[in-house]
């Protein structure tokens, strides 16, 4: 997605009748496919990978360097930069002025040198530079697509040799060399609905995720797929499990299965890791996802947990426990319905948990989100499931002491 300014989009999607949204892939290394080999920081299930909005460096002040001072940095094994746009068939640059040409002061500087007016590359691509230069084994993605730019797929579709180059190109631009390690695909959604609708067929996202394997050999290709599994669902309508063979590994986005734009309820939590008694909607939840991914023969391994570092809100709401009914979205900073798992955690405090995930309610609002504690049960499933490790959206809406990436870890 690209809203600037604005927490993602794009999941809000998910769950409306017109889209279901999950960030997905894994490690599944297919006969005479070359996936890139894990650095020795990556034992199997930790890897901790977390998105960097290009949009969050204006209103909300989140520049490369809060992932350093905030702990995030030590944590982290990878991190995907959102967005890249693709269009004409190809990948563009999104913001080309956040991403090589904003100067940044020494107070805003990862290294506290400031940028200077002749240097050939400033922005956040340089910030990201030097962040991984403080921790050699961090391994940086450009993400392309999202909520608003997944349009452009369709047309990508149509010749996926040509995209591949494309997306190579640019990636690999020699203007910003060792900054990105790999591309991540967040097409929302193949051969189904999200902001508009996919008409390429069930085997395009796969001849597209094979093209980018042709193209980009042993650096890194991921993807973010649709948690919604039910029967006939976005998961149903592309070939996930013959395109894993081509990618590191999936970003299921298991969050934002409800959400306000069900205005008037029920209430229920954005991202449950069970099912529980009174829950809308059969199979949208998290372990019903990850489950549905593996019986169609994906490797858990190529599997990452998604955590949305956000909360979901309703307000006009009297019942505190879930399936209360609502009179539209809860203000939120930046949007309606919702908000920062920061401003939250003080806002409007965890009162109980229900489908290991918690919820408050506090006057007329109701609001889910996860916490450390509930982070931790989610890490307890991530490691009986044998997955590859968690992934997160997005780093700016953690606290300034990194709260919710050490329950990750």
């Amino acid at each position: 997605m690209h809203v600037p300014h604005l927490p993602r989009a794009s999941f809000r999607a998910l769950v409306s009748a017109a889209c279901c949204a999950v960030l997905g892939a894994g490690l599944l290394a297919g006969a005479g496919t070359a996936t890139a080999k894990p650095s020795a920081q990556e034992a199997a299930g930790s890897k901790v990978v977390g998105y960097f909005t290009e949009w969050g460096t204006y209103d909300r002040k989140y520049f490369v360097k809060n992932i350093e001072t905030s702990g995030s940095a030590a944590k982290l094994t990878h991190i995907n930069y959102a967005f890249g746009n693709v269009t004409g068939g190809k990948c563009a640059m999104g913001d080309s002025y956040a991403a090589t040409d904003r100067a940044y002061t020494a107070a805003e500087s990862v290294d506290g040198v400031a940028d200077t007016w002749d240097q050939p590359l400033r922005g956040n691509f340089n910030q990201l530079l030097k962040l991984k230069k403080k921790h050699p084994g961090l391994k940086v993605l450009w993400s392309f697509g999202g909520w608003t730019w997944s349009s452009g797929f369709g047309e990508a579709a149509k010749n996926p040799a040509a995209f591949a180059q494309s997306c190579y190109d640019l990636v690999k631009n020699s203007k910003w060399a060792g900054v990105f390690d790999g591309i991540d695909i967040d097409w929302e959604y193949p051969n189904a609905c999200g902001n508009s609708c996919d008409t390429s067929g069930r085997d395009a996202f796969k001849n597209l995720m094979a093209a980018l394997r042709s193209k980009f050999g042993g650096s890194l290709v991921t993807a973010a797929i649709t948690a919604d599994a039910t029967s006939g669902g976005k998961i149903d309508a592309a070939d996930y499990a013959g395109a894993a063979q081509y990618v590191d590994w999936y970003n299921p986005m298991t969050y934002d299965y409800f959400g306000a734009w069900d205005a008037a309820g029920p209430t229920a939590p954005h991202s449950p890791l069970n099912s529980y008694s009174g829950i809308p909607k059969a199979n949208f939840y998290t372990s019903a996802t990850i489950a549905k991914l593996k019986g169609l023969g994906i490797p858990a391994s190529k599997l990452l947990l998604g955590i949305g570092f956000y909360g979901r809100g309703w307000t006009g709401v009297t019942q505190a426990a879930p399936g209360g009914t609502a009179t539209g979205p809860a203000a939120g900073t930046y949007e309606q319905g919702i908000d920062d798992y920061k401003v939250l955690r003080t806002k409007c405090p965890a009162t109980g948990t229900v489908g290991g995930t918690a919820y408050a309610k506090c006057g007329n609002d109701w609001w889910s989100y996860d916490t450390p504690a509930t982070i931790g049960t989610k890490m307890t499933y991530k490691n009986q499931q044998g997955l590859g490790g968690t992934f997160f959206w997005e780093l700016s809406g953690d606290t300034a002491n990194g709260e919710l990436i050490k329950a990750i870890n």
